[in-house]
């Protein structure tokens, strides 16, 4: 079982609200490129957001607005931010996350929660769910990389929707440590939960 990954950058998803205050009333986002998953795209615009300790410039927001403002980073930009408790959250699931600010050209948002690191997802249609034998929720493993940085990424959630492509989302960070890139292909593996006492890997190993 093959499937398609690429690699997330920071980015934010912002709520109609805050899209109104960070640009202006009535704006509409302008579309930079299409992205994999239907109807989702990156914008031109970007904003700056901004910690306890520091700020990052140059976010990029990814469209359409939706019910709630999220902002997506990597574990790096934890320490750069001066996040405290950070969420390794998957999407969406933001209640108790982490408070931060978002800088734009006509306004900022303050917010108490909705800053989080994305845990690593798997998105499949029904039918690819089905003929996999998986479901939504279910955790697998995927290997991906260089055949000397081989890595086999564990508690890799799917999330089924009929809106969905098959495709694996880990973030830059994650890839860069086994050489992933944009549109490699990784294996997903079943997991039965079991790991090995000895060295806490996968149930099977030699150790």
């Amino acid at each position: 079982m093959k499937i398609l990954i690429n690699l997330s950058n920071h980015h934010i998803h912002l709520s109609e609200e805050d899209l109104a205050k960070l640009f202006g009333e009535n704006y509409q986002l302008q579309k930079l490129h299409d992205l994999v998953q239907p109807g989702q795209f990156a914008a031109k615009e970007t904003v700056t957001i901004k910690g306890a300790k520091g700020e990052i410039k140059n976010v990029r927001v990814l469209g359409p607005p939706r019910k709630q403002t999220q902002c997506e980073i990597m574990l790096s930009d934890v320490f750069h931010l001066g996040v405290e408790n950070p969420q390794i959250r998957l999407s969406g699931d933001l209640k108790g996350s982490s408070p931060f600010t978002i800088i734009g050209p006509a306004g900022t948002a303050k917010k108490s929660e909705g800053l989080i690191i994305a845990k690593r997802h798997i998105h499949l249609d029904p039918k690819t769910a089905k003929k996999w034998g998986v479901e939504h929720g279910q955790e697998v493993a995927v290997r991906a990389g260089l055949e000397e940085r081989n890595i086999v990424f564990e508690d890799v959630i799917i999330r089924v929707n009929e809106n969905f492509l098959p495709e694996c989302h880990i973030d830059f960070e994650e890839g860069n440590s086994g050489g992933i890139k944009n549109g490699d292909k990784g294996l997903v593996l079943m997991i039965d939960n079991k790991k090995c006492e000895i060295c806490f890997s996968l149930k099977g190993c030699r150790a």
